[in-house]
């Protein structure tokens, strides 16, 4: 009985390191970074112009930065955290607007993957619904939201060594918006400047 006692203590230990290995091995690796992720942002109820059109008019919106907690692959989780919820923080009790980011109000969708050749960028304009509060044209959103992409796409690229070749198609467009579609680019994100 000893013996058997004495055996199984002397097997513990191996038997433990073992499960402890296999737990390692199948637990996921996942690093959380905080990036700045810039979104297309509506500024209803607000007493603010900010963007400016391409014929000088002001426009009742921008594109503006904040920090997010991030994980997951990079950059394409980047990418679509450009389209996250965003509720405005106010001091001001009138100020009663639920949702800021454009892309989210007019079910607008956008996604990335990455390839050999580099990102390629999906801004799905299938399910497009421009609420009426909201006075902008589906063109001047999807102007707003490339802006966007470009933003947190050169902050990303700021640390790296290799530039990012980008492949932006606009998806959904039907006939009644293919005049959306010639705002599909393909462009090159230089890397940031050498350390010294």
């Amino acid at each position: 009985m000893i013996a058997g006692w004495v055996h199984g203590d002397v097997m513990k230990p191996p038997f433990f390191l073992l499960i402890a290995a296999i737990l390692c091995i199948k637990a996921p690796a996942s690093t959380i970074s905080v990036v700045p992720i810039f979104e297309p942002l509506s500024l209803q109820g607000t007493d603010v112009d900010e963007a400016v059109s391409d014929t000088g008019e002001s426009l009742q919106a921008c594109i503006a930065s904040r920090p997010m907690a991030m994980s997951g692959d990079f950059p394409e989780a980047l990418v679509e955290a450009i389209r996250s919820p965003h509720l405005l923080p106010s001091n001001n009790p009138n100020y009663k607007v639920q949702e800021a980011n454009l892309l989210v109000l007019c079910n607008i969708t956008i996604d990335a993957e990455m390839t050999p050749d580099g990102l390629d960028a999906r801004i799905d304009v299938s399910q497009l619904a421009i609420p009426p509060e909201v006075d902008l044209t589906a063109r001047q959103i999807l102007k707003l939201a490339i802006g966007a992409l470009r933003k947190t796409l050169e902050a990303y690229q700021l640390p790296l060594k290799k530039p990012l070749n980008v492949n932006l198609a606009i998806v959904g467009a039907d006939d009644a918006k293919s005049h959306l579609r010639d705002l599909a680019s393909r462009f090159t994100l230089a890397p940031g400047p050498a350390a010294p």
